[in-house]
């Protein structure tokens, strides 16, 4: 969005504001108090009922399985998944350390979110501002796309063997798609006026990608990456899943091939802990490089 937009919308605002001040009586400063403590009470509403769902659903799972509503031997039960991971903290996995095998997994899943977020924006930059390359290698990546993950998983683990190479490799792959097909839509959704007044100016093509391009499209990069971390996640417990001499996956494998449910949601527990932390800061990189863009209504009701 241009300054010139941008200083619209606050002229508007502020009219907005000077409107209803007059019509109540209350000055600005009044109307962004209230405005400000209306915003407080929803914070917390929408916490305490954050709150109560999860309350709810796990004093709900384990009220069922101990009255036997539920069976605990296929559904396990919060209180068993608590101490399967206090245990795993004390005297480890069957593989060693549970924060060795964490190690191991968020290793590959970080370097196959870097490899793919990399890969993944270049090829959309090249590909968004080519044409004809665009539709001579287009229906390639659709078909690459539409291959079955775990089909790649099994032939990365042939050719890369079990180490951390093929992990990276799926992950990195997962990732490359998600972040691609963004970056690839938000070059084609730069506003050509801005390009041309660029080149009017001189710029050269490296210059109009790095101050123009990249800039318009960073929106629906950033917002890709909220998706591509939980996939580069994803790859890696896959990966392990399909072979490994340790990590998450390779944990949840065990118990899955043990019956061991509480094993397979203790382990899924630890991996959303991690995807949420995650997913903070990436909201926080959001807000760090969108910070001129400007509220949208849902954002402004939500602050």
């Amino acid at each position: 969005m241009s300054n010139a937009s941008v200083g619209r919308e606050a002229q508007a605002l502020a009219a907005v504001r000077s409107t209803l001040a007059e019509e109540t009586g209350a000055s600005e400063a009044d109307i962004a108090r209230v405005a400000r403590s209306k915003a407080r009470r929803r914070r917390q509403l929408v916490l305490l009922a954050r709150v109560l769902t999860l309350v709810v659903v796990i004093g709900g799972w384990q009220l069922f399985t101990a009255l036997k509503i539920v069976d605990p031997f296929f559904f396990g039960r919060p209180s068993g998944i608590a101490l399967k991971v206090r245990d795993w903290v004390e005297h480890g996995t069957a593989y060693g350390s549970l924060w060795l095998q964490l190690g191991v997994t968020m290793k590959e899943a970080l370097l196959g979110f870097g490899y793919g977020v990399s890969a993944g924006i270049f090829v959309g930059i090249v590909l968004g501002q080519n044409r004809f390359l665009a539709d001579v290698v287009g229906p390639y990546i659709k078909v690459l796309n539409a291959i079955p993950r775990i089909v790649l998983g099994v032939l990365f683990i042939v050719w890369l063997g079990l180490g951390t190479a093929s992990k990276v490799m799926l992950a990195a792959v997962l990732v490359f798609f998600v972040v691609f097909f963004n970056a690839f839509q938000g070059v084609r959704e730069v506003d050509r006026n801005f390009v041309a007044n660029a080149r009017v100016l001189g710029a050269s093509r490296i210059q109009i990608v790095r101050h123009v391009v990249v800039p318009s499209a960073l929106t629906w990069i950033i917002a890709s990456l909220h998706v591509a971390f939980g996939f580069s996640i994803i790859g890696a417990i896959v990966g392990e899943f399909l072979g490994a001499q340790r990590g998450l996956g390779l944990v949840i494998a065990t118990a899955m091939n043990n019956f061991d449910p509480n094993g397979v949601w203790a382990a899924m527990l630890i991996i959303a802990v991690i995807a949420l932390a995650a997913e903070a800061l990436i909201t926080q990189l959001e807000r760090r490089l969108l910070s001129w863009r400007p509220k949208s209504a849902a954002e402004s009701a939500g602050s």
